[in-house]
């Protein structure tokens, strides 16, 4: 069960309403059950002759000739779960042509990488991508942290009426992605085998990848690992960080940082059942890093993201990229943030314009010019890490 609380995600819809102004066609893609249908439904009411979910087999039924379908309807279109029907980008793009344009068209995808490069190849120049996750604290407010942190970022999960609920909707989420999703995608891995795998990522959140243990462990070859890592990745379940290069004398860490995407399904795979048992956890500050780095990514303005590391042991988490410019963010789980040896030779080495550190606590101040403490409930509140 879950409490029937409507929350209000305005970012995300004024988001929307901006890109179907100036778009013909656009591509909302985001995990399973993370609102994208909730949000639809807020541009245009289910019952509509304009609305395909391409689970309902009426609709299906409606799309068996999809020109003729398609092409008499005006104003907003929005066509859910559109991965199960690949055959209707060619469609979209020559209803997209049409000199008069009297329909613009929301498509609703769960599948990234595959969705995009089938969107890539027949809407090139016509779509444009808005990907969104669960809810953010920016959505919910600083007193929801410690429950957000816990149950992650899944509506179903965090509105669950206790933590039983929402490790129950966690555990039958991540079975149905398995079993029901990846077979009906094309994916013909063992469930079985796939969720060992997903386990073990959860001991390497925070960590820099590795394909040889998790391949000798599960009795495949290296390829056969990335393949398994980059199909979770796809479906947004794995964030894999990608390293900066700077041309310095240093060797630096090539391989990607890995993270689960939501610290509900993290947990739920560690067997964290409650607050108490996260706080008394090893992963604890593994956590909190990868849950602060969905916050800041979801509401930072970038060009591209990064995360900085030398063989040496210096590192910086992320790298944000503005332009020309880099900036740095560490996200430290301490009452007494301060500069370190790592976020001094990120600022020597890479020509950071500045460093936040982000800590929960309460107090924003500068550490020195160019580093700047900030607790994460400013994040919450809408000011930027870097004006």
């Amino acid at each position: 069960m879950v409490y029937s609380v409507m929350i209000v995600r305005k970012n995300i819809l004024d988001t929307l309403h901006t890109a179907l102004n100036r778009s013909k066609i656009v591509i909302l893609t985001g995990p399973r059950q993370c609102g994208k249908t909730t949000l639809a439904r807020k541009l245009l009411d289910s019952d509509s002759l304009n609305y395909f979910d391409l689970e309902d087999p009426l609709s299906l039924t409606r799309l068996d000739e999809p020109m003729t379908a398609l092409n008499p309807l005006k104003r907003l279109v929005v066509i859910d779960e559109v991965q199960r029907r690949p055959d209707l980008f060619p469609v979209l793009r020559v209803l997209a042509d049409r000199k008069s344009q009297p329909a613009r068209f929301l498509i609703l995808g769960s599948a990234s990488g595959k969705l995009l490069r089938q969107s890539s190849e027949s809407l090139a120049g016509r779509a444009e991508i808005v990907t969104i996750g669960g809810f953010i604290l920016n959505e919910l407010g600083v007193e929801t942290e410690q429950s957000l942190w816990l149950r992650g970022s899944f509506p179903p999960a965090y509105l669950a009426e206790n933590d039983v609920d929402s490790m129950a909707w966690r555990k039958n989420f991540i079975q149905t992605l398995l079993e029901r999703d990846f077979p009906q995608w094309g994916v013909h891995i063992p469930a079985n085998a796939l969720r060992r795998f997903w386990s073990m990522l959860a001991h390497y959140h925070g960590q820099i990848w590795n394909a040889a243990e998790p391949a000798r462990a599960l009795g495949v070859n290296e390829s056969t690992a990335r393949r398994h890592l980059d199909l979770l990745t796809d479906a947004f379940m794995i964030r894999q960080l990608q390293p900066f290069h700077a041309n310095l004398r240093k060797r630096q860490v090539k391989a990607p940082k890995i993270y689960l995407r939501d610290s509900g399904l993290l947990h739920h795979l560690l067997g964290i059942d409650s607050s108490k048992t996260l706080l008394t956890h090893p992963k604890l500050g593994a956590s909190w890093e990868g849950f602060v780095i969905e916050q800041v990514l979801a509401t930072e303005i970038y060009d591209d993201v990064y995360f900085w590391a030398t063989h040496q042991g210096a590192e910086i988490d992320l790298i944000l990229q503005r332009g020309d410019k880099l900036l740095g963010i560490e996200v430290k789980r301490t009452d007494n943030p301060r500069i370190t040896p790592s976020i001094r030779h990120a600022l020597e080495d890479l020509n950071l314009k500045q460093v936040a550190i982000i800590y929960p606590g309460n107090k924003r101040f500068f550490v020195t010019a160019q580093v700047e403490a900030v607790p994460l409930r400013t994040i919450c509140e809408g000011e930027q890490l870097f004006p």
